[in-house]
């Protein structure tokens, strides 16, 4: 696979796609594209795909799934909220002890500044010094696994004369608001028929043992 629109298109057909093989007999983004076109900057690198997808709506971005780096396509994304998410918004699980203080505090600067990237953030939490850094890495999985943000893209280093100087750095935008902006929409079912509509997609697309493994993420008997 070499195009950014065939990538698109695996997406939206397969629901979940990892950035690396993590789900046992189910795609990954590195698994389709050819080793040599990764990190080559060109309109056929895969890395630089991943910032493309959740910057035109294509599918969610972040380590949504056992830490690691997955791509949800815009329709299946609601039911995974919907199972992985909570009910409660951020403030109110962290008054009740479900959300670490690093966490509610990076949450806040993430959903008032729309696609903060990471060295700014770190540098407004008051985080930038490196014994500080595990809690910042630590924080920012936390919110993800919990699905309240996503990686919304990723914006190049440059200097005073705007030229390109350094590694691009990874954004960041509150999920509710990245929903909103693509137009998707909550899913309005209870729980469980998240879980029904979700295993149904499943077994359309996923080989058994993938569809093991994503049913025991999604707690779905």
């Amino acid at each position: 696979m070499e195009r950014y629109e065939d990538a698109c298109g695996l997406i939206a057909r397969v629901g979940i796609l990892p950035l690396a093989g993590l789900i046992p007999g189910h795609p990954s983004l590195d698994g389709v594209t050819p080793k040599e076109h990764w990190h080559t900057g060109t309109e056929r690198d895969p890395w630089l795909w991943r910032a493309r997808f959740p910057g035109d709506g294509t599918a969610a971005y972040g380590k949504f799934i056992k830490k690691k780096a997955v791509l949800i396509s815009a329709d299946w994304f609601p039911m995974v909220q919907r199972l992985l998410g909570f009910d409660e918004e951020p403030e109110e699980r962290y008054r009740d002890g479900l959300l670490s203080k690093p966490a509610w505090e990076l949450y806040q600067l993430i959903r008032d500044d729309e696609g903060i990237e990471t060295r700014e953030l770190r540098a407004r939490a008051d985080m930038k010094s490196p014994d500080r850094k595990k809690e910042f890495d630590q924080a920012l999985a936390e919110l993800q696994g919990q699905l309240a943000i996503v990686i919304s893209g990723v914006k190049e280093k440059r200097n005073i004369l705007g030229e390109k100087n350094g590694w691009s750095s990874t954004s960041y935008q509150a999920t509710e608001d990245w929903m909103r902006q693509y137009g998707v929409e909550s899913f309005r079912g209870t729980r469980e028929q998240a879980q029904t509509d979700l295993k149904l997609n499943m077994e359309d697309v996923c080989t058994p043992e993938a569809a093991a493994f994503l049913q025991k993420v999604f707690g779905i008997r």
